[in-house]
């Protein structure tokens, strides 16, 4: 176990902070308001503009992710004619939905009970390039069972789901305050996350840094998956539940990896699907000192019904199934933020909202809020994936984590 070094100094706001990999207008977001996000009628013609055009693009992107979804989604829908499988289905939302109602996150995501036995390997040297720095890949077995018993035959039948990987930006003289990141929906790739939220500008800050791949996602998809993230929403609702609950335990254990080594100060982010992880996370362990939420998802059930084509292939299954609406909106509240209370205090949490994001949508994040007491809130004019003036955030990101994180 190592030793804690001195405080590192406050981080500065450098200068040379680097461009994002995709070169965007300089047209900067703002803080919401007592409101909320700005209306309309409140944005200059040019915002406007960048709004309403990265909304078009969004909804393309979305479509062809949409297109997957429904491809995964497929087999349940062949399965749900089999009335054995309606009957198991709707157990498992009456078990998830009795969970849910309880409100009680130690309930729902019990915590590891024993330290994970770590590997540790050098990166490839592209990694430590753009680091500049020490970094390392880390791999253990997880110790998440199924919450749901009647799964977790199933669920301890999976080979590579059940490695956790992570990707570890050390400093020599550490350990440090660590920034821990969670990507979205097939987005696991550490190069490209590394990149897009400027990770390198925060190691030279002072921080550490921690990127961790959930489950079913890069080297944790199963083999003959077709897709990173496929086996998210490959098993129904039930499925998705213990994929959450899965990506809350083993972050808890690479938690408990990093106090083991002295770490005591974790700031968590995440895009997404990892934005939404991030946010149940916060709600679940009490060694986060701050949440940034960035376009979460906080409803998946209602971003769906958006998505076509997902959203007829869910309303088909629904309707041979005979899903109740009832039972299933109660189901889904299990693995949402929005069921329990947040453990980081006001002033620690920041959510960060796009307003041409058309696949979380700016609303889910203002469901956040509103949830959050009304916490920070930062807004750019750009969609899901082209994040308009991303220096601006990532300052402010800076600004706020900086007086939690360190002396």
């Amino acid at each position: 176990m190592e030793s804690n070094s001195a405080p590192a100094e406050v981080p500065q706001l450098f200068p040379d902070m680097p461009a994002t990999p995709i070169p965007v207008p300089d047209v900067p977001g703002a803080d919401a308001t007592a409101r909320g996000l700005p209306r309309r009628v409140d944005l200059t013609v040019r915002q406007r503009l960048i709004v309403d055009s990265s909304a078009v693009a969004d909804l393309a992107l979305r479509t062809s992710i949409a297109s997957l979804l429904s491809a995964t989604m497929l087999p349940s829908v062949a399965g749900a004619v089999s009335r054995s499988q309606s009957r198991a289905e709707e157990q498992h939302l009456s078990f998830y939905a009795e969970l849910a109602a309880a409100k009680d996150p130690s309930l729902s995501f019990p915590p590891p009970e024993s330290l994970p036995r770590v590997a540790s390997r050098p990166a490839n040297p592209v990694a430590e390039w753009v680091a500049h720095g020490n970094v390392r890949n880390i791999r253990f077995d997880s110790s998440f069972q199924a919450v749901n018993p009647a799964l977790r035959a199933r669920n301890r039948g999976y080979q590579r789901n059940n490695v956790v990987h992570a990707q570890h930006w050390r400093h020599h003289d550490g350990p440090r305050p660590t920034l821990c990141v969670i990507h979205g929906f097939m987005g696991s790739a550490y190069l490209f996350n590394g990149l897009f939220f400027a990770l390198p500008w925060f190691y030279r800050s002072g921080y550490d840094v921690m990127l961790y791949t959930l489950p079913f996602h890069g080297r944790r998809a199963e083999k003959y998956s077709p897709f990173s993230g496929y086996g998210y929403f490959a098993n129904g609702f039930a499925g998705f539940a213990e994929a959450m609950a899965q990506a809350v335990h083993d972050f808890r254990s690479l938690i408990d990896y990093l106090e083991y080594n002295g770490v005591d100060r974790i700031a968590l982010t995440g895009m997404s699907l990892g934005g939404y992880t991030s946010a149940l996370i916060a709600s679940v362990d009490d060694r986060i000192q701050t949440v940034i939420p960035n376009v979460p998802v906080v409803t998946p059930d209602r971003t769906v019904d958006e998505w076509f084509p997902a959203n007829k292939v869910v309303a088909l299954r629904d309707l041979i199934v005979g899903t109740d609406k009832q039972l299933s909106g109660a189901a889904t509240m299990y693995s949402s933020p929005l069921n329990y209370r947040p453990i980081p205090s006001k002033d620690r949490r920041l959510i960060i909202a796009g307003l041409g994001d058309r696949l979380a949508p700016p609303e889910q994040a203002e469901i956040l809020w509103k949830h959050w007491d009304h916490c920070a809130f930062h807004w750019f004019p750009g969609n899901h994936v082209l994040h308009v003036s991303q220096p601006d955030y990532l300052r402010r990101m800076t600004r706020f984590m900086g007086k939690f994180m360190f002396d």
